[in-house]
């Protein structure tokens, strides 16, 4: 462990060097550039929320709030696993050329898009004061679920970033697992209109537990229940274990399939 953790300190500053290349191709060309992370999800809010005021607002409070908390939850572990997904495949290059630790591109991906999240935050805050709920001291708290939300997707990201390099088909294949995943994260529906059946198929969802501990700091005001974060930290540790396990299997082998 000891040695691992040298290592990562040792290429820390070329991590650094890779989040703000990534963060500066993402918008590279793009007028707006960063402030798309902040405009992105309030015209997906006024779109989503337009289309299901008519059948969710009565049933939802603050609804316009309710939405933007689960699509930015959503959009930022969709667009870091997919950028994780191909990070090995697309630096081929670099890695024939130079030494680097291979989960350096993998985790500059997912480090880059949650900096573009916490940016995405702003927007969320705004339309917090000018429609409900005000902000207070309690939102504090988010940071529970965003920590959790965080090092799951880095196992996952690791895990997929590790197989995409042998199964090319999973990019496909992904992109229609992130979309069964938004229809199971309670964006713009409420969870009550699932048949009680279902909920444990629900809850197998990534993003059930972070989006819902979410909600209840921001909607309902008060401290996330304990199971809830129990749950979020187990479910992290496990992605971890199993991501960075199956990336270190088979990190050797990448070379000779980029």
């Amino acid at each position: 462990m000891a040695k691992h953790v040298k290592r990562f300190f040792r290429y820390r500053e070329l991590l650094f060097e890779l989040i703000k290349r990534d963060i500066k191709v993402k918008y590279r060309g793009s007028v707006l550039g960063i402030f798309w992370s902040m405009l992105n999800p309030l015209l997906t809010m006024i779109v989503l929320t337009i289309v299901f005021s008519a059948l969710f607002k009565h049933n939802i409070k603050h609804f316009p709030v309710y939405i933007l908390t689960g699509r930015i939850l959503y959009q930022y572990f969709s667009d870091s696993t997919k950028s994780a997904l191909t990070s090995i495949s697309t630096n081929g290059s670099l890695l024939k050329k130079v030494y680097i630790p291979r989960y350096i591109l993998t985790l500059s991906e997912i480090c880059s898009q949650f900096i573009i999240f916490i940016i995405s935050l702003i927007p969320l805050f705004i339309v917090m004061e000018v429609l409900g709920p005000h902000v207070e001291w309690i939102d504090f708290l988010i940071v529970i679920p965003l920590f959790f939300l965080f090092f799951m997707t880095i196992g996952i990201g690791m895990f997929v970033a590790s197989v995409t390099v042998f199964f090319r088909d999973v990019e496909h294949f992904y992109g229609v697992l992130l979309m069964i995943i938004m229809y199971m994260s309670a964006i713009f529906y409420p969870i009550s209109i699932v048949p009680h059946k279902f909920l444990p198929i629900m809850k197998l969802n990534p993003l059930y537990y972070p989006i819902d501990t979410f909600r209840v700091i921001i909607l309902e005001r008060h401290f996330p229940p304990l199971s809830s974060i129990i749950i979020m930290a187990v479910l992290a540790i496990v992605y971890m274990v199993v991501g960075i396990f199956i990336f270190n299997r088979l990190k050797d082998k990448f070379i000779h399939h980029i």
